[in-house]
């Protein structure tokens, strides 16, 4: 089938295929999977307009719901986190789609500057992992939450058993919250100011800002990556929402270009990213924290690679 706006073909059955095989790995760290479904589009179909950013925003906006749902059943979601996330990054998606539009139209240098940012936060993630975990650091709480589900601990007869997160305190200041018996104290404007940053960064490359925002949760705040998934994913959803709306808006001052989603695109991609990230939130209880932060640590620093690759003309 040819998609008019996005200028390519494709079989129907191949986009929520591959959007189901990527989110369901990829929710598991709190993660859309639109960040691997822009080089898929761009590398594999050839999609290279502006556009682009906004059809993996649609996707967003279609499948993430029900890996939010699932992470609420559970009980996982720490609301006040989730809004910080959300209100920070809002404006930084606006910000981030006028730089797509007006100064990285090019995808060459599109790929050159989102590869960047994936090394960067990829290699992070690693040396974090290399070192030795201290005893008494917070991935204890993550170990524990392991051992509960192994032991049997997760839902009888429809009723949840897992523990429920529970806000300590929460302010202008400080957010602290407690999950399995661990306490974690964060600052309001270190999350805030990072998030506004992560929204100019997802804006222009399409991912909404909270997908990318996970891995930073985990490595420089320490935060567990059981929590952070819920929050990243609903963060997205909403800054996805505003960004669609915003490339749709400023899509007629800009005729020369294909700024608005292929919508029909998006929504296939976003149908079977629904199914996939649905299973992958009911599944990530049962895989070990450090399984899937190497899970995105690797994709990360894959992707930014085969981008400075393509740079060069490899």
């Amino acid at each position: 089938m040819f998609f008019q706006t996005a200028g390519i073909e494709v079989a129907l059955w191949i986009p929520p295929l591959v959007a189901f095989m990527i989110s369901f790995f990829t929710s598991m760290g709190g993660v859309s999977g639109a960040f691997l479904l822009l080089p898929f589009q761009m590398s594999f179909l050839g999609y290279t307009n502006p556009s682009v950013s906004a059809t993996n925003q649609v996707f967003n906006v279609v499948a993430i719901p029900s890996g939010v749902y699932r992470y609420w059943r559970e009980g996982r979601m720490v609301w006040p986190l989730t809004w910080i996330v959300v209100f920070g990054t809002l404006p930084g998606v606006f910000i981030g789609a006028m730089v797509r539009v007006l100064y990285l139209p090019d995808p060459k240098h599109f790929k050159l500057f989102a590869a960047c940012v994936l090394l960067y936060i990829g290699f992070k993630m690693v040396a974090d992992l290399l070192k030795k975990t201290k005893t008494g650091t917070k991935n204890g709480s993550e170990s524990r939450f392991q051992e509960m589900v192994r032991s049997g601990g997760i839902e009888r007869s429809g009723a949840n058993v897992l523990p429920v997160t529970t806000v300590t305190h929460f302010n202008l200041k400080r957010l602290g919250f407690t999950f399995y018996s661990e306490t974690y104290d964060v600052s309001f404007w270190g999350i805030f100011l990072l998030s506004f940053i992560v929204g100019i960064v997802g804006g222009i490359y399409g991912i909404g800002g909270g997908s990318i925002i996970a891995p930073f949760f985990i490595t420089f705040f320490g935060l567990p990556v059981y929590i952070v998934a819920g929050a990243a994913l609903m963060g997205t959803f909403v800054t996805s929402v505003a960004g669609v709306a915003f490339y749709q808006a400023i899509a007629p001052f800009y005729p020369h270009l294909s700024v608005a989603p292929d919508w029909l695109l998006g929504i296939l991609f976003g149908t079977g990213g629904m199914a996939g990230m649905y299973l992958g939130a009911r599944c990530q209880k049962f895989v070990p924290a450090k399984a899937i932060k190497w899970m995105l640590a690797g994709v990360m620093v894959f992707t930014a690679a085969k981008y400075i690759l393509d740079f060069f003309g490899y």
